[in-house]
């Protein structure tokens, strides 16, 4: 749709020196979920993908477990007040037969672009039950050095990275470092749902044997997403959350935090990691 980025003017000051030039930013705009019509969840990302976004997101609630769950992913036309359509509105019908969740008020269906699902009602309510077989029985094994390439390997992947500076990433690995897949957004767990999201239309869930890489920490909802799609490793450039590393250790999903250069910190499940 040619909406991942726009042009804005920029007054750019180098050396005392002012000049003024247009410079490219990263594209952020609000999209609705809806579940059978209902609305279920706002929130603010990169266009693209959209799609992919939505499924993936009910893949970590736990609503869809493979793509005969859904019976279509369309855009929901007449969103505005004079009818047209904004592209800002998807609409998951789900198939016959896939029990619809109960929307309470338990959830703030509104979600930012930096936190994820904000406003569960307590960690117990996000603690969703994966539909697929546990991570702590996945056999894979990751050599240290293949894990210590991964970054270069997802900055060198980022398109539109280069073109802004304003995105974080989220990179599907093999254990032998093959990246299987990237995707690019103003919101980490953005990224992460558009993943998810393309593996179950793909036919491909649960994701055993990779490695998800993000760029940043490595928050909660991040590790939850993980766990639900069955990724059995979870890296990040970054710091995790101490809510990260209990589910880590909880689910025997693999955490790493601090992946820079030859260095990185092992909070669960060093076991897969080979030195």
């Amino acid at each position: 749709m040619g909406r991942v980025t726009e042009r804005r003017r920029v007054v750019r000051i180098r050396n005392g020196a002012a000049g003024v030039r247009p410079d490219t930013l990263v594209a952020e705009e609000p999209l609705e979920i809806r579940l059978n019509g209902r609305p279920l969840a706002i929130t603010m990302r990169t266009p693209g993908d959209d799609f992919a976004l939505a499924v993936g997101f009910l893949v970590s609630e736990g609503v869809l477990a493979g793509a005969s769950d859904v019976q279509a992913v369309t855009y929901c036309e007449g969103a505005t007040a004079d009818g047209s359509n904004t592209y800002n509105v998807v609409n998951v019908q789900l198939a016959a037969g896939v029990p619809v969740p109960d929307i309470t008020l338990e959830r703030n269906v509104y979600t930012t672009s930096s936190c994820g699902l904000c406003g569960k009602a307590s960690l117990e309510a996000v603690r969703t039950a994966s539909r697929f077989p546990g991570v702590a029985a996945d056999p894979v094994r990751v050599p240290a050095e293949v894990l210590t390439g991964l970054p270069d390997r997802l900055r060198a992947a980022q398109k539109v990275f280069d073109r802004t500076g304003g995105l974080h990433a989220a990179g599907l690995f093999t254990a032998e470092g093959e990246l299987l897949d990237l995707r690019e957004d103003v919101g980490r767990h953005n990224a992460v749902d558009k993943i998810v999201g393309r593996a179950l239309q793909a036919g491909r869930l649960p994701l055993g044997g990779t490695v998800l890489l993000v760029s940043g920490r490595a928050s909660f909802e991040l590790a939850q997403k993980a766990v639900m799609a069955g990724i059995p490793v979870l890296a990040a450039v970054s710091a995790p959350s101490s809510l990260a590393v209990d589910l880590a250790l909880e689910s025997g999903m693999t955490l790493v935090g601090f992946l820079r250069g030859p260095d990185m910190n092992i909070y669960a499940g060093e076991e897969r990691i080979t030195l």
